[in-house]
């Protein structure tokens, strides 16, 4: 693997750098918080521009055409940043899950305008007391006549009020991975949606469907399959954008450590907190290099089946307990709702819990070790 990057990759994180320096500083962030749509228009429209939310999505249907290893380098500016926006359901999960699964119809349809930021996409997966598995998907999807019907109950669904289209996962049958996926608009009668209060405080909404009309995505009975692949690819995004929540908590900190001055010189010249800062920054780089090899294999074709869960694995505990020693060195205030550095730590404990939390990828890599 060459760990070095080129010029127009370069060019790319800086870009993204600046565009969310100047749309999302840290007041933005704050004015999104529990926010019912979530996003700032000026972020979203700036994204949209730059061709950053068609990275992923193939030049034949208006992106950009690039690899998993420039989407991470996008969203670990974004996960640096704490950019407040729907680019990581709408232009990774869900435009994933349209390449896979959907219809040439649907992709010409949908992708065009996801890649241009005229449409958000969400994603309706994870239910009430359910698991990650196949078995937690219980949101009935009952054939009538030409279409679908759902009803049930769908949990953290990512900025629903401002998308268009759901990407949802719904049970066929009664075997365990009987499921398809369906693209749903969130808008019609039959869904109801309710603003749930999270720890990041994030935009994210209960679903209840009462009868609610679905488009299959694609004609595929069963779309497990699909739905294991591209979340392989959605964890080592949601890992380098861990990596860089991590790196930036870890960069104000030891600014911190240096300003900060207790019986006549500065926080960071005693010798425990310099050794903290210092285990730190060393899981930060090499948090950095295990997901940027696993998208690197992502690109290169090669199976990601344990790289991908040890990315997210291992970047979410970094920046977990990166954000928590954090708060020891700012001492009580790091708690108080003014300084920064407690919105890190909240999003941190939250990216950990989602998408595949610790004991699922723990399950994964230990599966794929000993099956080895």
């Amino acid at each position: 693997m060459n760990l070095g990057f080129s010029e127009e990759q370069e060019v790319l994180r800086d870009m993204v750098r600046s565009l969310c320096g100047a749309h999302s500083p840290i007041e933005v962030v704050r004015e999104m918080e529990d926010d019912p749509k979530g996003y700032p228009d000026a972020l979203w429209k700036q994204l949209a521009e730059s061709g950053l939310l068609g990275v992923l999505i193939p030049e034949t249907y208006g992106g950009a055409g690039q690899g998993l290893l420039e989407t991470a380098l996008v969203h670990e500016e974004l996960g640096r940043a704490l950019a407040p926006t729907p680019a990581f359901v709408s232009s990774v999960v869900a435009a994933k899950a349209l390449l896979l699964a959907g219809s040439e119809a649907q992709k010409q349809e949908w992708l065009p305008r996801i890649a241009s930021g005229t449409t958000v996409f969400g994603v309706a997966w994870l239910e009430p007391q359910s698991g990650f598995g196949p078995k937690g998907v219980q949101l009935r999807a009952e054939k009538r006549g030409a279409g679908f019907r759902l009803t049930g109950e769908k949990r953290h669904v990512g900025f629903a009020s401002s998308a268009t289209r759901l990407v949802t996962l719904a049970r066929t049958g009664a075997a365990p991975e009987e499921i398809s996926l369906f693209l749903v608009n969130p808008q019609q009668p039959g869904v109801t949606l309710t603003q749930m209060k999270s720890l990041a405080s994030d935009t994210q909404y209960d679903l209840r469907f009462e009868d609610a009309e679905a488009e299959p995505l694609g004609s595929a009975p069963a779309a497990w399959a699909c739905w294991e692949e591209l979340m392989h690819d959605a964890i080592i995004v949601l890992a380098a954008n861990a990596i860089g929540g991590a790196a930036r908590a870890h960069e104000i900190t030891t600014q911190y450590a240096k300003d900060r001055k207790q019986f006549d010189k500065p926080l960071g010249a005693f010798q425990a907190i310099a050794h903290y800062l210092a285990d730190a920054i060393t899981r930060i780089d090499g948090g950095r290099v295990l997901v940027y090899e696993a998208a690197w294999a992502r690109d290169a074709g090669r199976s990601v089946r344990r790289l991908a869960p040890m990315a997210k694995l291992f970047a979410c505990d970094v920046y977990r307990d990166t954000t928590a020693m954090c708060e020891q060195v700012w001492g009580g205030v790091g708690f108080t709702v003014e300084y920064d550095i407690q919105l890190y730590f909240r999003r941190a404990k939250q990216l950990q819990l989602t998408w595949w939390d610790a004991p699922c990828l723990e399950e994964r890599i230990a599966a794929d070790v000993l099956d080895d």
